[in-house]
């Protein structure tokens, strides 16, 4: 089997799509997400629901050919390791001045383009999404980039990381670190299920502006 192919589906992917496994010397599987434990791995396709197949049906004793201690809340292991990457990466972009805080100036950094992306905490009311939704919107209308947009963390999460009290809104400015904090964001959003963002749908509203011009 190909060292990269997922034990669930048999599909062979990159290792951004996929998160690698190695058995501990307790016999136990162990997430590998930096991908550096030595060791025979295999992989799993990097989402939520294929760890929980690869669990149910046994896969790893499959996949190392012995009898492996899997963690009953792998799942949740994997989760808290991702979070745990992203959350230190944003601590890192904000000591490096790549972090902007408070909607007014997200939405200014939205506009001129400089935001690399964007973060909504949990408790963030539907009014002060949509306007910075509104502003991601008219960037890529107006020929700028199309900002990621992701809604992952609590507010206290995303405090505890920036250094802030109130962290609602939140702005990762693009540069390298700030290339490195959507990376690991990505990650976390896929395993949790969702799309890396809505860029297609904000693509497409773009599209039908121009559309729209056009028949004017």
């Amino acid at each position: 089997m190909n060292d990269r192919t997922c034990i669930v589906t048999r599909r062979t992917a990159e290792p951004d799509e996929l998160i690698r496994f190695v058995v501990g010397p307790d016999s136990t599987v162990v997430p590998d997400i930096k991908r550096t434990l030595p060791g025979r791995g295999c992989w799993v396709t990097a989402n939520r629901l294929h760890i929980e197949k690869a669990v149910a049906r046994n896969l790893f004793d499959r996949a190392f050919k012995a009898k492996v201690s899997v963690p009953a809340d792998l799942g949740n292991l994997i989760d808290g390791l991702l979070a745990k990457s992203v959350l230190g990466m944003l601590g890192l972009a904000r000591k490096a001045g790549a972090v902007i805080l408070g909607a007014t100036k997200v939405e200014a950094a939205v506009r001129d383009g400089s935001a690399l992306l964007v973060l909504h905490a949990l408790e963030a009311s539907d009014d002060g999404v949509r306007k910075i939704a509104q502003a991601r919107r008219a960037t890529v209308h107006l020929g700028g980039p199309s900002i990621l947009a992701y809604k992952l963390f609590s507010e206290a999460e995303l405090g505890l990381a920036l250094g802030g009290t109130n962290v609602i809104h939140a702005a990762v400015l693009a540069d390298d670190v700030g290339s490195a904090v959507e990376k690991r964001m990505v990650a976390l959003d896929r395993y949790r299920g969702g799309p890396p963002d809505d860029l297609a749908r904000l693509a497409a509203i773009a599209d039908e502006d121009e559309a729209a011009e056009d028949v004017e």
